[in-house]
């Protein structure tokens, strides 16, 4: 089991096995409050849940990741709202004649991590919601939009896998040993290169592909495997009562704080109670099933 989690789940954890209209009021409800909470207990638990599944999804490379993405993203963005956002009240020191105020810090630091959040999120939105999954939602509403989106999820990690393919190959030819700055740019210059002609030319055998396929002809029909169960219906109506509650919690300025003209917390009401604790059984949701089911899955082959 370490070594999967070490890995993993992937597409195979338990919560992406769900109906994909289950996954995708997941994340809708989930990204949605995160984008208009500023307050930082729901801030800390977002961010808290987000990085959590998303390592419990691709494994240690999601560390990476998250850190590569967390932590500029905290800097610039606190730095840059810090330097060019001159209100609030308690003065730090002044620069260039210009104030630097610890509530415009704050409330750079509180945003970044609200962004944060919510590219996390999406990382694992991009693990859980194929395009499969994309395309049997949205396909008869909007068939042009789902099958752009869906491309458009899948190209970066086609991009990655196919320079890969490409670098490989290279260092087999031996093209990649010890070389000057300027022959190591030629020599990535020559992989990009490659890298773009082998993708405009699969553009060109996927559009053949479609056409000859029947795509865009009326009456025409996708294959798909997906079936809403009993177990679907039960999910989908607790994630739908926690994230209505959270969300309702989020309208009335349960998640929000003042920043400026000085850091005022609202008060810890029944409602924020409440819209905290809905908000964050619907965010531990999908990790408790992961882990539930990675569980069971461990137990049942160490009975065979």
């Amino acid at each position: 089991m370490r070594e999967k989690l070490r890995e993993g789940l992937g597409e195979s954890g338990t919560f992406a096995g769900y109906h994909p209209a289950v996954n995708f009021i997941f994340f809708v409800f989930a990204i949605g409050i995160t984008m208009f909470s500023m307050d930082p207990v729901f801030l800390a638990v977002t961010l808290l849940a987000s990085w959590a599944w998303s390592i419990l999804l691709s494994g240690r490379r999601a560390i990476k990741f998250n850190l590569l993405i967390t932590v500029p993203v905290l800097l610039i963005t606190s730095v840059i709202n810090t330097l060019f956002n001159h209100n609030g009240a308690t003065v730090l020191f002044w620069l260039f004649g210009n104030r630097i105020t610890l509530e415009a810090f704050v409330f750079g630091l509180a945003g970044a991590v609200m962004l944060s959040s919510v590219i996390v999120w999406f990382t694992s939105f991009n693990v859980v919601m194929t395009s499969d999954k994309f395309i049997y939602l949205f396909g008869k509403a909007a068939p042009v939009l789902a099958l752009t989106l869906s491309m458009i999820f899948r190209f970066i990690p086609l991009l990655k896998s196919r320079y890969k393919e490409i670098s490989m190959g290279q260092r087999c030819m031996g093209r990649h040993t010890e070389k000057k700055f300027l022959e190591r740019v030629r020599q990535t210059v020559k992989e990009v290169s490659i890298l773009i002609s082998w993708s405009l030319e699969a553009s060109i055998e996927t559009s053949d592909s479609m056409e000859a396929r029947g795509y865009g002809l009326k009456g025409r029909t996708s294959f798909h495997l997906f079936k809403f169960t009993a177990r679907d219906g039960w999910l989908l109506a607790f994630m739908a009562a926690m994230g209505l509650v959270a969300a309702a919690g989020c309208f009335l300025g349960a998640t929000g704080m003042e920043y400026y003209p000085t850091i005022v917390m609202h008060e810890f009401t029944l409602l924020k109670a409440v819209s905290l604790a809905c908000y964050s059984v619907l965010l531990l949701t999908p990790l408790t099933i992961d882990l539930i089911g990675e569980k069971k899955w461990q137990s049942s082959k160490s009975e065979i």
